[in-house]
């Protein structure tokens, strides 16, 4: 690989570069900086469909909206967290904005700018990516096209364009607002309003407390309850060694170990004892719930802990609106939207002023981007992945998708490492190009979906699995989605493995 730069060709001028990175989100800016620091010595650009950085943080501009992983490990090692654990979207974006501005990655970034297709040719051991590149100031898009010697496919893993709602019958009738929360309005009333939030995963309980606030009453329609657990936003290791004036990069590193080393125990208090466990978070609920309150009904899963995500209600303030009148909860199944509001399946109804569909995302396979290798199209789905991260047929690309249950940035930054040091290798060797493949001994490997669903079964999950590139039963054809072996597996890859099939 050498570093390529603008070069002009008869037909348009095609800018060349060693790696295209696409998506601006934390992935992408957490892997620029490491490009940065590891492999000097290559040309790169990150591209990004939106108006600016941020991903999942720039979209969700609902009320409240916050983090759901403690920024210790939410945040990158490399640039201490000095705040409190559970961060706000402004103080997420601003702390971006540092890492962008620190490693002095602007210039590298460019807004607005769609990746449109992907396609590989081996006679040039490249990318040939078609970009529609967007004006702030309304002009015509421009079509592009650059060649990227490796993709860095960072853009996330659910559709930013549209959220995820289910087809309610008479959803079209009713005369009031529907709002997702992927798409919150710029400008909303809801004084005096009743707000009905529809969903009860960690956007509800994060959107019903600041709601509650500003509207008449919210009420949080679930058709099955979540696991919460909830707590101070704060820590009290860290607020001692702040009082004892540790250095924050000190501080940061403790609390990143504590915070991995306590997930850990979680995880597997949620396998060997789920029962237990599912008794300890229920009781915490209730401790912050009025007496009386159902919360057999309202708060208790019918699945395992950590099947899908704990959602964290820091300070409990979704239960102090409950405890104060000011929301509540209904469990129970939509019949069908009229007019006026919600018809129930038991019978019961809620009328409103507004529909707050708080019902999650839809899965996204590399963006959606149509990928082709020597013009024949990649279906990801008829793929093996090789960590989670490579795909069998479709060199020098790697996709970071994160962990379920621990934070999305410690395996960004996991396959970070794995990419520079791959990066560095093919540099040495002077190989142009590279693929997973499987060997003669994976002959006969059982085929699984991406996840297995008895583990992890988030509903975005179960409804995009038919997509995602399957697994092999052995560890290097999985996404294992434990961190701690991740960890100290994935930095140490043999590069020579016969599984990396080397193009010269």
């Amino acid at each position: 690989m050498q570093v390529n730069s603008a070069v002009s060709t008869d037909s348009a001028a095609i800018e060349r570069f060693d790696v295209v990175i696409v998506g601006a989100g934390i992935s992408g800016i957490g892997c620029a900086h490491m490009l940065r620091q590891r492999c000097p010595e290559l040309s790169f650009v990150i591209l990004d469909a939106m108006d600016s950085y941020g991903g999942t943080w720039l979209i969700h501009k609902y009320p409240g909206a916050r983090s759901d992983s403690d920024l210790f490990t939410f945040g990158y090692q490399f640039k201490p967290w000095t705040s409190k654990p559970i961060a706000s979207r402004e103080e997420i974006l601003d702390y971006l904005g540092s890492v962008i501005e620190d490693a002095e990655l602007a210039p590298h970034i460019r807004f607005r700018h769609k990746v449109r297709s992907a396609a590989w040719s081996s006679q040039s051991h490249s990318w040939r990516l078609d970009v529609t590149a967007d004006s702030e100031h309304g002009a015509e898009p421009e079509s592009k096209q650059i060649e990227a010697s490796f993709l860095w496919m960072c853009q996330g893993y659910y559709r930013h364009d549209k959220g995820y709602t289910p087809k309610w019958p008479g959803l079209e009738r009713f005369k009031g607002d529907v709002i997702h929360p992927q798409h919150w309005p710029d400008t909303v009333d809801l004084s005096g309003k009743r707000v009905v939030v529809i969903g009860s995963g960690a956007t509800a309980a994060t959107l019903i407390p600041s709601l509650a606030d500003q509207c008449g009453h919210v009420t949080m329609l679930q058709r099955t309850p979540t696991f919460f657990a909830t707590g101070r936003n704060a820590d009290a290791l860290a607020e001692e060694l702040r009082k004892l004036e540790i250095d924050e990069a000190w501080i940061h590193e403790i609390m990143r170990r504590k915070v991995v080393r306590d997930r850990a125990e979680l995880i597997d208090r949620a396998r060997s004892n789920p029962d237990g466990l599912k008794a300890q978070l229920i009781a915490g609920v209730k401790a912050c719930l009025p007496e009386g309150f159902d919360a057999e009904r309202h708060f208790t899963p019918p699945y395992k802990p950590l099947q899908q995500r704990v959602a964290f209600v820091p300070d409990g303030d979704l239960f102090k609106a409950i405890r104060g009148g000011k929301a509540s909860v209904v469990t129970d199944h939509i019949a069908e939207i009229d007019e006026a509001g919600i018809q129930l399946q038991s019978g019961d109804r809620l009328d409103c002023d507004v529909i707050v569909t708080a019902t999650g995302f839809d899965l996204s396979v590399m963006g959606e981007i149509p990928f082709t290798v020597d013009e024949q199209a990649v279906n990801f789905a008829e793929t093996v992945s090789y960590r989670g991260t490579m795909f069998t047929g479709v060199p020098n690309m790697a996709w970071v998708y994160g962990y379920g249950r621990y934070s999305w940035t410690l395996r960004a930054e996991l396959i970070g490492t794995f990419v520079c040091n791959l990066l560095n290798h093919m540099r040495a060797s002077q190989a142009r190009s590279v693929a997973p493949k499987l060997r003669p001994s994976d002959a006969g490997m059982s085929i699984q979906p991406w996840v297995d669903t008895e583990d992890l079964n988030a509903g975005y999950l179960l409804r995009g699995l038919d997509r995602m590139p399957k697994r092999g039963d052995k560890p290097e054809w999985q996404h294992s989605q434990d961190y701690l072996y991740e960890s100290q597996v994935l930095p140490t890859i043999d590069l020579t493995d016969p599984v990396f099939s080397y193009g010269y």
